[in-house]
């Protein structure tokens, strides 16, 4: 890769100091023979950002100037079209610190031309948005349009045309430094980028940042792929999976922004932890309509105060249970006994309990949802009434059958075969009447299972609830009132879905979030060796059969860029017992990063853990202490007598609060420079199952950036071996 680095004297702190040749720049950039003018390159690119942040502003002020008081025609356009110029003019903001470009690239012939015409070749400064000049002339091209593409896939052997490539080192949002590659030039060998790995290694205080300038080929084949297909990334601890996801939405949104405009898409993660976590993201890549959720959000139909233990849990979550639900709705749909009689003037027009049976039984055999075979049933009635009416003479048209379909005796008669259901109330006495859950669960469900989900419990001494408000709905039950409300009326589906942390979710859950894109595609993240629920995947065609995306293509990332090299290495003792199917990530991260195991007695485990966490906040970086969460509270405690200030999971972090106390149930997406994790048999005795705890420790010591200790009075569990 690079041949040349040119930092600055205020060059960033963790960027390896150059040698003296380093600094020497490459011949076509050499201004004269005098050293003395070395610096001229980068003091030409500072002066093209300050240019590019000119004209940024420029965009911004011009669109600030729109006036449309004479171009609307009432005010509900006016009303719209002011709120996307607004969202214009948010997106054209200038954020402080962050680099408004961050490569360049110079191609041997002028992109799009047929190279036999010789055309010179032209320069493109890549960035987070297209900036323009004055006359509409590029300063900065968006690091999504296709000409950007060759800044992270072209390499020696396939250059994709460019003579150079050029990356920016920046201190805040000062240009401090650049480093080129020429990508055609044979002499000069192919070696790993300082500026690229010193960006890798940033200390990460704050949310997430975007990986825009750090992005390697086989994430941005994901990033790039079509709009027409469902995407699965399977990625190990530290693969940038989760940013890929969001990457991928802002360049679908770039690449398909008038359909997904219409359309919509949704980013759904973990907690509202994780959200807050990766929320700048997207808006720092100018894209601030896209909307996040978590399931409990999707599947707000009723109020959920309640939890299930594992066993109902794993029950309420089962793919079968879709059908309970289907049987338990189609019961309500009732055999017609009595002829339809409609009466219009003088006339009476009788329409057969056997035709009626006919029209229902068509009806249930296209296996259309309920409320949808409800509207339609009138309407069947009515053309039956109107068949008769012209076989007696009449013509009647469709005013005529809308005004039969209103009947009062054909309302009745839709009342009496086809009711109304509720959703909510449907679920409830599934879950509270045993003898209708036995009806409908027949052949489904075993006796031990339609036990573990009644209300209440069988021998627990409490009643049912009466009514769906007094009901305490646990998040499992509210993913079934979802799952029968589509039944009755179909879910609006987006055009693109985002779901982070996807091996943790139900197949009912999978279900659910399947629904929000039956009509466009989703992007799968997660890491089946980090599932921490006791239903979570096995595997991924598993949980894309039960999201409907049965065909889609599964990605692994295995190289990963955030965790040091020895920590994954510790972490992956787990993998055997815990996904052995999976194959160990590796760590491109030259740094081994800092790693020490302190064994103490029990009455020193607080006090080791303090300290270790006092070593921790001497260091430039974030710090996650990760525990138990039964252990939360003595630790808080601890932390506050000893004047330690510790922020909950998602707070940002400051240079005044480094220190998050995170409960291990909310790890999971977090990172942080330096993780201290707090007694791991304690972690993993808080799951339901062997499995599941090891699990959860996985997530937990797989959350440094830098260095991660970890300190224990219990043994270790035996599948990590000898420390």
């Amino acid at each position: 890769m690079p041949s040349h680095a040119h930092p600055s004297p205020d060059h960033h702190p963790s960027t390896p100091a150059p040698s003296a040749e380093s600094l020497i720049p490459p011949p076509d950039h050499r201004p004269s023979q005098d050293a003395a003018q070395d610096a001229g390159p980068l003091r030409r690119e500072r002066a093209h950002l300050a240019a590019s942040r000119a004209a940024l502003r420029a965009m911004r002020e011009d669109a600030e100037s729109l006036n449309i008081a004479d171009v609307t025609a009432n005010w509900v356009n006016a009303e719209v079209l002011q709120g996307e110029i607004d969202a214009r003019i948010k997106a054209l903001a200038d954020l402080s610190g962050t680099p408004l470009f961050f490569g360049r690239l110079d191609y041997l012939h002028a992109p799009g031309v047929d190279l036999a015409e010789g055309a010179a070749g032209e320069s493109f400064y890549v960035g987070r948005r297209h900036v323009h000049d004055a006359d509409g002339d590029p300063m900065v091209i968006d690091w999504r349009a296709p000409v950007s593409q060759p800044f992270y896939r072209a390499s020696k052997k396939d250059p994709m045309d460019l003579r150079l490539r050029r990356r920016f080192g920046y201190t805040g949002g000062e240009l401090t430094a650049y480093e080129d590659e020429h990508l055609t030039d044979p002499a000069e060998a192919e070696t790993t980028s300082a500026l690229l790995q010193a960006e890798i290694e940033r200390p990460r205080v704050g949310p997430m940042r975007d990986i825009v300038a750090t992005i390697q080929p086989e994430q941005d084949e994901i990033v790039r792929a079509g709009i027409g297909g469902t995407v699965c990334v399977q990625g190990a601890p530290g693969t940038g999976k989760t940013a890929v996801g969001l990457h991928r939405v802002a360049y679908l949104l770039y690449a398909h922004r008038e359909r997904l405009a219409r359309s919509g898409t949704l980013v759904i993660g973990p907690n509202r932890s994780f959200l807050q976590y990766i929320e700048q993201v997207l808006p720092a890549l100018g894209e601030l309509e896209v909307k996040q959720a978590t399931i409990d959000d999707l599947v707000d139909h009723v109020e959920v105060r309640g939890t299930d233990d594992a066993t109902a849990a794993t029950v309420k979550g089962d793919a079968r249970m879709a059908e309970v639900l289907r049987r338990a709705l189609r019961s309500h749909i009732a055999s017609p006994q009595e002829p339809c009689v409609v009466i219009r003037g003088s006339r009476r027009w009788r329409v057969p309990a056997y035709e009626l049976e006919e029209i229902v039984q068509e009806l249930r055999d296209r296996d259309i949802r309920y409320g949808a075979a409800r509207e339609a049933l009138p309407q069947r009635i009515a053309h039956a009434v109107l068949v008769r009416m012209e076989q007696a003479g009449e013509a009647p048209d469709d005013r005529v059958q809308d005004a039969v379909a209103r009947n009062a005796a054909v309302k009745a008669a839709v009342k009496a075969i086809w009711p109304p259901v509720d959703p909510a109330k449907l679920v409830l006495r599934l879950l509270s009447d045993a003898d209708f859950l036995a009806a409908h669960a027949d052949g489904i469900l075993t006796d031990e299972e339609q036990k573990a989900i009644l209300w209440p419990l069988p021998g627990s001494g409490k009643r049912a609830p009466r009514s769906v408000k007094s009901a305490k709905w646990s998040s499992a039950d509210a993913v079934l009132v979802d799952e029968a409300t589509d039944l009755v009326t179909r879910t609006h589906s987006l055009g693109h879905v985002v779901l982070d942390e996807a091996q943790d979710l139900s197949p009912m859950q999978y279900r659910a979030v399947g629904r929000r894109c039956t009509t466009g595609s989703a992007t799968i993240l997660g890491d089946i060796a980090q599932g921490t629920t006791p239903w979570s995947t096995d595997t991924w065609q598993q949980a894309l059969a039960h999201l409907g995306k049965p065909g889609a293509a599964v990605e692994e990332l295995t190289q990963g860029f955030r965790v040091p090299r020895e920590v994954i290495a510790y972490a992956s003792r787990l993998l055997p017992a815990i996904a052995p199917d999976l194959k160990e990530a590796t760590s491109i991260r030259e740094s081994a990063g800092d790693f020490a195991i302190r064994t103490v007695r029990p009455a020193d485990l607080d006090a080791t853990v303090l300290a270790a966490c006092h070593d921790a906040l001497a260091k430039e970086g974030s710090i996650g202490l990760i525990a138990a969460d039964a252990r939360i509270p003595v630790l808080r405690a601890a932390l506050e007598e000893a004047g330690i200030s510790a922020l909950p999971p998602g707070a940002e972090t400051s240079a005044d609060a480094r220190l998050t106390l995170v409960p291990a149930t909310l790890a999971k997406g977090l990172e942080y420079d330096y993780v201290v994790v707090d007694e791991p048999a304690a972690i993993v005795d808080g799951e339901p199952d062997q499995r599941t705890g090891l699990r959860r420790l996985y997530v937990c010591l797989t959350r440094p950036v830098s260095g991660l200790t970890i300190v224990h009075a219990a043994d270790l569990p035996e599948q990590l071996g000898n420390a």
